[in-house]
């Protein structure tokens, strides 16, 4: 028997669009329900009943017109859903109870009347189902566990079952009719000699979706976890749940993702209690939540853990408290205190177990990053907290939002991991060794763990492209971010992204490639650090293959971190014809009456070519969630160190030096703002010794905004 129930109701329903194996994956309304009863202990059947149901879109299709044999003359004076079901569990009640029975069970010849198209509309139309729509058998699967050798369950239909146990195919011209005695039939075949078969693998459909938390030790499999794209910022694990409701998401299953800067970005990754409800996921790919669709794909169960897994002792002990609401507040004052928050959210929305239901987001250092999650004993509670949204605690505004056990783990781990790239240690002011190739290139290799962007807009910048990969960006090599700029200095619309592993890249340029960026596809290729640098400094790497960098080589964006490289001096070899004029030539002594000869060649040091009026520049943070404030600059030296500098003997400090300020050195300034002149460009320098009869070495070229000026001596930063 089913589950111990006295009966069986074979039931059937159809939509006004796709019916049978795709069921429901059209998003089209219920238009035909049709049951009929059988006695388990009696083996006896009751009435067949046919209930139409006008949908709120009066629209069928042509196969469902051919299907059904049904009309909208014969839908438009039916009753709508809610009353169809009304009608359904009055009649079904009153059978039971006339044949002396007391529980009933649905009988389905596919799960899919039930899951993809019951449920989920129901739930759009914010009904309440009878509770006999929460389980129910498959005729298939029983049939396949009482007659193992029919074949497997997805290939069994109702007439290969009937052939198989000797029965009749059921002569009916409606096919609504026909499928439900022919589940009649082969029930009461199971159920007499020499089968005796019990119905026992009764399937559920849950009723609420269930918070909860996941280890990043916990094994997912791949084959049960989906990515939804394009979801409202505001949504969360609940309405996604709903979004799936006829399907049985696993406990905590629900991980929205996060952008760069720690908020949502419209997706989030499900995970479903097997891989039969993920392919019925997949099916509803673009049907809509509201107004949006959403977009259903595939996804492994390494991606899930990236976002839902923890290992944080105090997350756990925050999040073991079940049947709880999240609130996430965002901005928060510094200082903010655990009773300055409960006065904030007042006694209308009391916090479960008080300061214990508070959980203030932190950097691993200690500070507070402004965000806060709150546990709420009820929905009411939470409601009543999130009308303080936008309201002012101290002199800031505090954003409210629902959020969910795997977003409090993923913002967690963000904060409190290490980041890919340590805070810059400030500029030291030592001189700089001589260098052949720029630092901030990588060690040249044919390994394939970079990708070129290619068809940026020319306004994105770094978080544009870091908000672009998703996921992707805690794959990101340290300082592994680099913008090609053009020779006027301006976006080429091109990057280069070193990744951790030649898989990460490969993965990045097949999820990534053709995605939208501000209107506009980007191009995503994988390619070898070695394609990147010669690129970077000027070839091309095109279908031909590569190029070397001809004489005029595009300009490189700024390296993220400035620092002394302290190597040993060389000197200038075949390489030397291929680097970018961003590498400033060594330029031979020229002998002045204010200094000495030198016969070593003097190579500025190569922050100096980025320098501009303000000389600041932002340390970008190639992670999530955000990128770091740190900035760093190069400030003229005091007046007394560089009077330090200069006045140290040049032949000694030749000898134990590997690099020598050296007189008569021309400087090169580009990116000159056009209204400078010779005093902003003198002050610009102060703290630096110059010859005052020389001023006439500075040239002003409006042409490309670029000053020449010679100093008396050159303190490197």
């Amino acid at each position: 028997m089913a589950s111990h129930s006295d009966t069986l109701v074979v039931f059937f329903g159809a939509t006004a669009g796709a019916n049978g194996g795709k069921l429901g994956s059209d998003e089209r309304e219920i238009i035909l329900l049709v049951w009929q009863i059988v006695d388990l202990h009696e083996k006896k059947v009751g009435k067949l009943h046919r209930c139409l149901v006008k949908p709120d879109t009066l629209e069928l299709t042509d196969q469902c017109k051919e299907e059904t044999g049904l009309t909208l003359d014969d839908i438009i004076n039916a009753e709508p859903l809610d009353k169809a079901l009304q009608q359904f569990q009055q009649s079904v009640s009153s059978e039971v109870k006339c044949l002396g029975r007391s529980s009933c069970t649905l009988c389905v010849n596919s799960p899919l009347v039930i899951r993809q198209a019951l449920h989920p509309e129901a739930s759009k139309k914010n009904l309440v189902l009878p509770e006999c729509f929460f389980s129910f058998v498959d005729v298939r699967k029983e049939f396949h566990k009482c007659c193992p050798n029919a074949g497997p369950v997805q290939k069994l239909t109702l007439p290969s079952m009937l052939e198989y146990v000797g029965l009749p195919a059921v002569s009916e011209q409606l096919m609504e009719v026909r499928e439900v005695r022919s589940m009649v039939q082969l029930t009461l075949c199971m159920l007499a000699e020499p089968y005796n078969h019990k119905f026992s693998c009764v399937e559920s459909v849950k009723y609420k979706f269930d918070s909860g938390t996941c280890s990043k030790t916990e094994p997912v499999d791949s084959e049960t976890v989906i990515r939804a794209r394009g979801l409202p910022w505001q949504s969360s694990d609940q309405d996604i749940a709903r979004f799936f409701k006829g399907l049985n998401i696993a406990k905590g299953g629900v991980a929205l993702c996060l952008n760069a800067q720690g908020r949502r970005n419209g997706e989030a990754l499900v995970r479903f209690i097997n891989s039969e409800h993920r392919d019925l996921a997949l099916e509803r790919h673009k049907h809509h939540m509201g107004s949006r669709y959403i977009e259903v794909y595939k996804a492994t169960g390494e991606e899930f853990l990236k976002i839902a897994g923890g290992t944080s002792n105090e997350v756990a002990q925050f999040l073991s408290k079940e049947n709880q609401v999240i609130i996430r507040m965002r901005g928060l004052p510094f200082t903010a205190t655990p009773q300055e928050v409960l006065s904030f959210l007042g006694p209308e929305s009391p916090v479960t177990d008080g300061a214990e239901g508070l959980l203030f987001v932190k950097y691993p250092d200690g500070r507070p990053t402004g965000d806060a999650f709150v546990l709420f004993s009820c929905e009411e509670y939470a409601q009543n907290a999130l009308k303080k949204h936008k309201q002012i605690l101290g002199k800031r505004y505090i954003e409210l939002f629902r959020s969910t056990a795997a977003e409090v783990q993923q913002v967690l781990n963000r904060y409190m991991s290490t980041p890919l790239i340590s805070t810059l240690p400030p500029s030291p002011i030592v001189p700089v060794p001589v260098l052949a190739t720029p630092p901030f290139l990588p060690a040249t290799s044919s390994t394939r763990d970079c990708v070129r962007l290619r068809g940026l807009p020319y306004t994105a910048g770094i978080e544009d492209i870091l908000e672009f990969m998703g996921e992707h960006t805690v794959d990101i090599k340290p300082h592994g971010v680099h913008m090609v700029l053009n020779q006027q200095g301006r976006p080429s619309g091109d990057a280069f992204i070193q990744m951790k592993s030649p898989d990460k890249a490969f993965m990045v340029a097949q999820k990534c490639h053709k995605k939208t960026m501000k209107d506009r596809y980007v191009e995503v290729f994988q390619c070898s650090t070695e394609e990147m640098s010669i690129v970077l400094m000027g070839g091309t790497l095109n279908r031909s293959g590569l190029s070397p960098p001809p004489c005029k080589l595009p300009c490189l964006s700024p390296p993220t971190a400035y620092t002394a490289f302290p190597t040993p001096p060389a000197i200038l070899s075949e390489a030397a014809l291929y680097q970018p004029p961003l590498l400033a030539a060594p330029r031979p002594h020229q002998t002045t009456a204010h200094s000495p000869a030198h016969t070593l060649a003097y190579y500025p040091p190569q922050p100096h070519l980025y320098m501009n009026m303000n000389m600041n520049y932002t340390a970008y943070y190639p992670s999530p969630p955000v990128s770091p404030s740190t900035v760093s600059y190069f400030a003229a030296p005091p007046g007394a160190m560089a009077a330090a500098v200069a006045a140290q003997p040049h032949p000694a400090a030749a000898a134990a030096s590997p690099v020598l300020p050296q007189p008569g050195a021309l400087v090169r300034m580009q990116g000159l703002p056009y209204n400078a002149g010779v005093k902003d460009i003198l002050s610009f320098f102060q703290g630096y010794q110059y010859a005052p009869d020389e001023y006439s070495g500075v040239v002003q070229m409006s042409e490309q905004a670029r000053s020449l000026i010679q100093p008396k001596e050159w303190l490197c930063l």
